[in-house]
């Protein structure tokens, strides 16, 4: 039986953090994933992680979540673990459960609807939390309320730890290290090709947050206009051409579509941080060993302008995407409208998204690969002579398996494990993106043991 433990049980001394990790919503769809994620590493040799604990408001679907983790993984029984009781409505089960963590794990969303509250927590106690959240507004809005105090009460706090935002920041910073010497990229486009044996299905909660992001777009332009504008990297070359919402990348074989995406933002933010932090961030308490590793990491790093494209074999392969966006962009306007979206996920998305989720053998046959296309110039003064086109592309790619229930559990958790493991050599806190805390880090060799790899493909000369 596991241990249950209640908000009203006496407070616990903000210096003690008896879990390592509490993964909060760990009864939800994508929360169970993470918790069989975890269990691979509680108390596995050379891991860091040793105490670990459930939050949510149910005990019976933590319990039914622990079993069946347990069972997924091949554990005969499940581990005794403890559930804790915690709502994201009641603030006081939140405080108690940030008093007793090192890190938590927020798979509650949507996060504009669920996530600031947690986050207000964790930052009130110290802890550092992470989420799998792909809303800008949302990510953006943190930093603006909770940046100066996390700095200040020494909470690191990380959005966008899963397949939103991990694969393209640290697949952009792997891509980005290709240009080596003198040669330095303009542009880089990537290319998210999902693949299936079967039907591919997508979480019900991402195409929750997409209905409530269009929603609320102009709350995004607002919140951006009324901060200070950030700084903008040095990219060699003019800016890319806009090109056409649909293209056809012969050289990968794909048709593709031009997306909004949470992972140009967070790359875009990233880049910022670095063009104002040029070594990048310091650590809490940083050996001289690491800050050489972390100078020299980010002085090899080259910004490109960044953007996402939908990927797929045939053009008709783009049809349920392009409908999707038009339902959006008319719908989304209207409460009845997104009403409506909300309630019949299945027939806008013509049967891409539905409330139950996919099947396990629609997950365990699901993979994902990401194309990292960049242009840019052989030697990086040739950009500064009039209007000269790029004259190189070098092509690298991410790959790994089902992107919402296996890929994004396997990454937030090594992100975790990083924080664990190498906590003197990040930021003391603050409100980051993924990529300036944990590129100098080793999260790419960690991803590449757990199933997610990237590779070089290609270095070619462009004709004039």
């Amino acid at each position: 039986m596991a241990e249950i433990i209640s908000p009203q049980q006496t407070p616990i001394a903000a210096a003690v953090k008896p879990y390592d990790i509490i993964i909060l919503g760990a009864s939800g769809f994508t929360g169970k994933y993470v918790v069989r994620e975890a269990l691979k590493f509680l108390n596995a040799p050379n891991s860091p992680l040793k105490t670990l604990a459930l939050a949510g408001r149910s005990q019976s679907r933590l319990s039914a979540a622990l079993k069946w983790a347990a069972s997924a993984s091949g554990t005969a029984s499940p581990p005794q673990i403890p559930f804790i009781t915690a709502d994201t409505t009641d603030p006081n089960s939140l405080s108690h459960l940030a008093a007793q963590a090192k890190i938590i794990l927020n798979c509650v969303g949507p996060f504009r609807l669920y996530g600031q509250p947690v986050v207000s927590a964790c930052v009130d106690s110290g802890c550092d939390y992470l989420d799998i959240c792909g809303e800008p507004e949302f990510m953006e809005k943190m930093e603006a309320l909770y940046h100066e105090r996390a700095v200040e009460k020494g909470s690191l706090v990380i959005s966008a730890c899963g397949f939103d935002s991990i694969p393209a920041e640290i697949g952009m910073i792997f891509h980005s290290r290709q240009w080596v010497g003198s040669s330095a990229p303009n542009r880089v486009e990537a290319y998210l090709s999902l693949e299936s044996e079967k039907r591919t299905v997508g979480n019900y909660g991402t195409y929750e947050s997409a209905v409530l992001g269009v929603a609320n777009a102009d709350q995004l332009v607002q919140l951006r206009r009324s901060r200070p504008r950030r700084a903008r990297p040095a990219i060699p070359g003019p800016p890319p051409p806009k090109g056409s919402i649909i293209e056809h990348q012969k050289k990968l074989g794909l048709w593709a579509l031009k997306l909004p995406s949470a992972d140009s933002t967070v790359v875009r933010r990233t880049l910022s941080t670095l063009t104002e932090n040029p070594d990048g961030l310091p650590g809490v308490n940083e050996n001289p060993e690491h800050i050489k590793k972390r100078e020299s990491f980010w002085s090899s790093m080259k910004p490109a302008h960044f953007g996402v494209k939908l990927g797929t074999k045939s053009f008709l392969g783009l049809f349920p995407t392009i409908m999707l966006g038009i339902f959006l962009g008319l719908l989304c306007k209207f409460s009845l409208g997104r009403w409506l979206l909300l309630k019949y996920p299945s027939f806008f998305s013509l049967g891409f998204f539905k409330k139950e989720g996919p099947s396990e053998d629609e997950v365990a046959s699901a993979t994902f690969k990401m194309w990292f296309v960049g242009h840019g110039f052989s030697d990086s003064s040739l950009a500064s002579r009039g209007n000269m086109k790029p004259d190189t592309e070098v092509i690298t790619r991410v790959t790994g398996p089902e992107i919402g229930y296996i890929t994004t559990p396997i990454v937030l958790l090594q992100c975790a494990l990083v924080m664990l493991n190498d906590r003197d050599n990040l930021p003391k806190g603050g409100v980051y993106t993924p990529g300036i805390v944990f590129g100098p880090t080793d999260l790419q060799e960690r991803l590449q043991e757990n199933g997610i790899s990237f590779d070089f493909v290609s270095k070619n000369a462009l004709s004039a």
